[in-house]
């Protein structure tokens, strides 16, 4: 593994402003959202309007991606993608969710997710996951992805396509009918072909109207989640490997997820509907 030291907090720029223009989600300037009491299952019209919130989410974090490089900040990933997503009449779901103070997550290296952009300058070596939700027509789109910053080193580098491929192979294994558990024992089995962690307190969720709607995905091999897959669900699977435990500890910040161990950790995350068939992605760029 790299040896690279570990991160600490740096100092937070001001929180960016959004035209009066564009709609905020409901929760925006709340201690936490209004429980979300409707279905799981989204009518055709919802999905198409998720379907431009996750094009939208999905070309920011390619946007931001492109300065991925030694000597940039993480705050000025989130500007990239602030002004992005504003720019095409999105509103950032991460700002101001549950007092969140930025438009998008960085998570470096160990983090495992939830990192709060600011002034920490990425080095040659790191990894870096971005996640990027976009709230417009009133529904979210939900996407993240971990990127190489200058030469990483080989285990690093396997740990990220290892696990983009245990997003793919979850993605597969959607199917109507099926109980939602799947999802985790593929990731899982997957997973520990390599002797990696798979992360249990952090899970894809329900989304539509609502930014997490009280559906759980979980990662891993869950009996209890036996939710039965219904043509018109959507949801978000994201998992979260590691090079070692999956046990965390919680930065003073209130959001920061780092590994207890302190090794690194990926993550990749799609918003899909079930269909019929299989899945559709509705965070393609």
């Amino acid at each position: 593994m790299s040896g690279q030291s570990l991160l600490v907090p740096g100092v937070l720029s001001p929180v960016r402003s959004v035209p009066a223009a564009i709609a905020r989600p409901e929760y925006v300037g709340k201690p936490a959202p209004t429980p979300y009491a409707g279905s799981e299952v989204q009518d055709p019209e919802t999905v198409e309007l998720m379907r431009i919130a996750g094009r939208i989410a999905a070309q920011a974090m390619e946007e931001a991606a492109k300065h991925i490089a030694p000597g940039v900040t993480t705050d000025e990933l989130d500007r990239v993608a602030h002004e992005f997503l504003i720019g095409h009449g999105a509103y950032p779901s991460t700002l101001g969710y549950r007092r969140f103070p930025k438009s998008l997550c960085t998570s470096v290296n160990e983090v495992i997710c939830h990192g709060i952009p600011d002034s920490t300058v990425l080095r040659d070596g790191d990894i870096v996951n971005l996640d990027v939700t976009a709230f417009i027509g009133g529904v979210h789109g939900d996407n993240n992805a971990t990127y190489l910053c200058g030469e990483v080193d080989e285990e690093s580098r396997l740990l990220v396509e290892r696990t983009r491929e245990s997003l793919n192979r979850a993605i597969k294994a959607v199917k109507p009918g099926r109980q939602i558990n799947v999802i985790g024992r593929v990731i899982e089995s997957y997973a520990k072909r390599f002797g990696y962690g798979v992360v249990r307190d952090f899970t894809g969720h329900g989304i539509n109207t609502s930014f997490h709607s009280g559906l759980v995905v979980p990662h891993y091999d869950a009996p209890h989640a036996t939710t039965v897959m219904q043509p018109g669900m959507t949801f978000t699977i994201e998992p979260m490997l590691t090079l070692g435990t999956y046990e965390y500890d919680l930065w003073e910040d209130g959001w920061t997820v780092v590994t207890k161990d302190r090794k690194r950790t990926a993550q990749f995350e799609h918003t899909l509907v079930v269909t019929e068939t299989g899945a559709d992605i509705l965070t393609l760029p």
